[in-house]
């Protein structure tokens, strides 16, 4: 996960200067010598920068930066030109409000024929690269698990992306040596470790313990490490580092307890209060002029309140109030009591889906933040009806209390909309990835990732 964020990054990193580095080059050779003048006597670098900005802005709104959407070429080629396209009328339009901030007559013309061959060129030239160098790691899993099928499944479907080869599987069952799983399929027997190492070129040998447990043959594995440059690993942390969750199927306390992370500093806490309260403070800044409009809207075109309030479990178990904007109607749960919202729920209002899709309903819940009982990231905060529920059907479910819930969150952001006991256990993987790793940075990330989901309308059904 990190190393794909690191990428990522680096991606980033290019693009600015290379897009930065067009923009001077359309500036030389529309004034030539007096370019550099202009950038640094006539603020030109400060127009090139906001391009650059917008450009980049469009290309992470088009999932040009997510490397799992972008693995067919033809797909990257149509998503690079609509965010050109996109940055091309962005900037025009700022330009024909505030002139001022125009790169000049002729230099945005010549920056736009600059940018799309080169944006274009350089991702497949990128793109080549990664699939001429290939795999970079080759993984022997051992066991055959759901978790290590869902691995393999994850490793297998975006190996361009992580440079990752699974070798295939070993089992202690000799029978069913040959047969297919996700490709490939099972290799071998626990006892043939070693021969599949030396003679399938392994770099890393993954381990379910539950399914190895007491089978290994732990003298030739420690000959492996020591003198074959050979590393082991738990599948458990293989899972995370390249799932952006923790399986809890299988998991093991001790795993909890011995694994780096999980440290929640004064420091980290007192800076992640500090963007709450300046994030929920601007926000509700912003969404001020339209607070009355949402309000009107909910009681013009359905009975009763336009906020509804609701007991959420939040950190270490304590029951508070959240509040939100109504987007069911107000008796939804009159003959049933306590139910999830499913997708296409029939009880959200004319106006309650559009509210859900943009997450204009969750706005008041910026008063939860500033008040202290929720954070802007966090895992989603569930009603006690459901939280009795899921902690004696789901492991670790109550580690999730740990951290302030979050109005948006990791989970939030990475998998689809859901609700039942399978989709709670799919979120918990992500909330608990989160809460091992959290820190600042992570949160900036979610949020411009949620804003990216609400902007592209991918909010909840």
């Amino acid at each position: 996960m990190y190393k794909a964020l690191v990428r990522t990054a680096s991606v980033v990193l290019f693009e600015t200067v290379l897009i930065l580095g067009l923009v001077w080059t359309a500036n030389w050779i529309r004034l030539g010598g007096e370019a550099w003048d202009a950038y640094i006597f006539q603020d030109a670098i400060w127009r090139a920068l906001l391009v650059t900005v917008i450009t980049q802005g469009c290309l992470y709104f088009a999932d040009l930066y997510d490397p799992r959407k972008i693995a067919d070429r033809r797909e990257m080629f149509i998503r690079i030109l609509q965010a050109l396209g996109a940055a091309s009328f962005i900037l025009a339009g700022i330009y024909l409000w505030a002139p001022d901030l125009a790169l000049g007559r002729g230099v945005f013309l010549i920056t736009a024929i600059l940018v799309i061959p080169t944006v274009v060129g350089w991702r497949v030239m990128f793109q080549y690269t990664l699939r001429a160098v290939g795999a970079h790691e080759r993984l022997l899993l051992v066991g055959t698990a759901p978790a290590a099928l869902a691995l393999a499944k994850e490793l297998h479907e975006h190996r361009l992306d992580t440079g990752i080869e699974i070798v295939g599987f070993v089992d202690h069952d000799a029978s069913r040596v040959g047969e297919p799983l996700i490709n490939p399929g099972i290799i071998g027997t626990i006892a043939d470790i070693p021969q599949i190492v030396d003679s399938r070129r392994v770099d890393r040998v993954v381990v379910s313990l539950v399914d190895a447990r007491g089978k290994l043959p732990m003298d030739d594995l420690l000959q492996m490490r020591l003198n074959r440059n050979v590393s082991f690993d738990h599948l458990a942390s293989v899972y995370e580092e390249y799932s952006g969750k923790i399986a809890i199927e299988n998991l093991r306390p001790s795993w909890l307890i011995f694994s780096q992370g999980f440290k929640k500093t004064r420091l980290l806490l007192a800076a992640k209060r500090g963007l709450d309260v300046l994030v929920a403070t601007l926000g509700l800044l912003l969404v001020s002029p339209i607070l009355g409009a949402v309000a009107l809207a909910i009681k013009l075109t359905s009975k009763g309140p336009a906020l509804y309030h609701q007991q959420r479990v939040g950190q270490g178990g304590r029951v508070f109030t959240v509040h939100k904007f109504r987007s069911m109607r107000q008796d939804a749960e009159a003959g049933t009591g306590a139910v999830w919202a499913q997708a296409k729920d029939p009880r959200i209002t004319p106006i309650g889906n559009f509210l859900r899709r943009t997450r204009l309903d969750e706005i008041p819940q910026l008063w939860n933040v500033l008040v202290g009982d929720m954070s802007m990231v966090g895992p989603r905060p569930e009603r006690p009806e459901f939280v009795c529920k899921l902690t004696e059907q789901i492991p670790f479910y109550g580690l999730r209390h740990s951290v302030r819930p979050g109005v948006t969150g990791w989970a939030q952001v990475r998998y689809t909309y859901g609700a039942s006991i399978e989709d709670a256990m799919e979120k918990l993987q992500y909330d608990l990835f989160y809460i091992k790793h959290m820190t600042v940075a992570f949160d900036l990330y979610v949020l411009f990732s949620t804003i990216k989901t609400v902007v592209l309308r991918r909010g909840a059904q």
